[in-house]
């Protein structure tokens, strides 16, 4: 029976990746507002600090680090402290990504593999750290892009690896189900977050007439960590104001759509 304690996540433990501002910070205060404990990591030392005082203030606990998810010895090594202070982890949250705008032939041999370091290998690494402590089953949710499932000129390699995440999280939807473990991915779209200026005073032309917000990709993680998705694996949730759906149709200011 689905009842409203289903959504909650009492007493469980979340690792959120890039947690410090932005979408990572919303996921990780919106678990804890549910009842998780929270391990979060972030190079921004600063604000994930104020992330971390954002769970406490919530009544959960919260253990940050700083680091570079490119770094696989340091990711194990919080892992490590993950397990010594929680025990377990039952939920994954790899939010932690970035990109540049260039052509792909202006992509130097060191910017690709920061960026397939970035946004696919720390996702593997942080699954391979992570899977032995979901000893009681588990969620793990892969954030990927819209541009995982369309053309991005000028982001080409970054799109290659949102839709390897996509394609890794179909793949170990199959392999870990039989521990439990589900994976599902949130593809979001025009979601202002820091760093991206180009979206200030945009007109958004979704079909939805307006830009995302932080709290809307948050509360797809939420629903895709608890048990309200208990058959739910192998999944995308678009985050992204029906963008996908629409194709190359945008709203246009008298409300009607055109390509």
């Amino acid at each position: 029976m689905v009842e409203p304690s289903s959504a909650l996540l009492t007493d469980r433990v979340a690792l959120v990746t890039g947690a410090a501002v932005g979408i990572g910070e919303a996921v990780a205060v919106t678990l804890a507002r549910f009842g998780a404990d929270l391990a979060m990591c972030d190079r921004d030392a600063e604000n994930l600090e104020a992330t971390a005082k954002e769970v406490e203030a919530a009544g959960r606990a919260a253990l940050s680090a700083v680091l570079d998810v490119r770094d696989g010895d340091a990711v194990r090594a919080f892992v490590a402290s993950v397990r010594e202070r929680f025990g377990g982890v039952d939920v994954l949250v790899n939010n932690a990504g970035g990109g540049f705008r260039a052509g792909f032939l202006d992509v130097s041999d060191k910017g690709e593999d920061a960026l397939v370091r970035e946004n696919f290998t720390s996702v593997t690494t942080f699954v391979r750290a992570i899977v032995p402590l979901m000893t009681r089953g588990g969620s793990i949710v892969n954030l990927t892009s819209i541009e995982a499932h369309r053309a991005a000129p000028g982001f080409a390699v970054y799109s290659a690896m949102k839709a390897a995440v996509a394609s890794l999280t179909k793949s170990l939807a199959l392999e870990l189900g039989d521990r439990g473990i589900r994976v599902n991915c949130v593809a979001p779209d025009v979601i202002p977050t820091p760093g991206i200026g180009w979206m200030e005073g945009a007109t958004p032309g979704t079909p939805l007439g307006r830009l995302g917000q932080v709290d809307d990709v948050a509360g797809a993680v939420a629903f895709l960590a608890g048990d309200l998705s208990s058959f739910v694996t192998g999944a995308t949730i678009h985050v992204d104001g029906g963008n996908w759906a629409a194709g190359g149709w945008h709203r246009l200011s008298d409300g009607s759509f055109g390509t």
